[in-house]
């Protein structure tokens, strides 16, 4: 069977702006949603479609993007042993802002990411305190690199500790994460809402579509629910 078979769709002419805002997962605005996570504009991801004999237009594929990718995606809720938190570096219209992140050592999932104006031990304290109201960090010891990290960590009376070799892992994704999107090397020409949004959708493909052979080609969230 042909990829546009499988990505094919029918819907009447008359309910098609409606079926442009519905945020149901089928195959072709799942897989428009996925190419776009991995680095493709809106007008690249409509060419692909169009090349692939699916046309539509760039409203419906900005709907896809910026509504389907938020429902149904997030992280499973984790119980994590080891988590290697750190911050990166990007440059948003000429200015400097940083993207925390934390992974699980084990199962490789991104366990969440958000962006702050400054970075510190404030932003980390923030950044922790978020991630531990979505999963259980009872057990949970975390690899960083500084002491301002330590602070943070004593603060909300969770376990850490410096790590120089196994929390590499968390800068093995932030070079994934940049190598995706050339714009970072240089500066990103957008809202702070956009970069937001794109960083969600990637970790999404991170987490639910790729592969990692690490995991003996299963996904983070595969091994965490299996």
């Amino acid at each position: 069977m042909k990829l546009a078979d499988l990505l094919s769709e029918c819907f009447a002419t008359d309910l098609e702006e409606t079926w442009e805002r519905e945020r149901t997962a089928t195959p072709v605005r799942a897989f428009a949603v996925q190419l776009h996570a991995t680095g493709c504009s809106l007008r690249e991801t409509k060419q692909i479609l169009r090349y692939l004999g699916v046309e539509r237009s760039h409203q419906a594929v900005w709907q896809w993007v910026h509504r389907l990718a938020d429902s149904g995606h997030n992280p499973p809720e984790a119980k994590p042993k080891r988590v290697a938190v750190d911050e990166t570096a990007v440059k948003i219209n000429g200015e400097w802002s940083w993207l925390y992140a934390a992974i699980d050592i084990e199962t490789k999932l991104i366990l969440d990411v958000e962006l702050f104006g400054r970075h510190g031990t404030d932003p980390a304290a923030a950044f922790l305190h978020r991630l531990s109201e979505k999963h259980d960090l009872s057990d949970a010891v975390f690899l960083v690199d500084g002491y301002g990290y330590q602070t943070a960590i004593s603060r909300l009376g969770l376990s850490g500790r410096l790590d120089y070799v196994e929390r590499n892992l968390i800068e093995k994704w932030f070079h994934t994460l940049k190598m995706r999107v050339d714009r970072f090397h240089n500066s990103w020409v957008g809202s702070h809402g956009s970069v937001r949004e794109w960083f969600i959708q990637f970790v999404q493909y991170y987490n639910f579509q790729r592969p990692h052979q690490a995991l003996d080609g299963r996904t983070p969230v595969e091994e965490v629910t299996n």
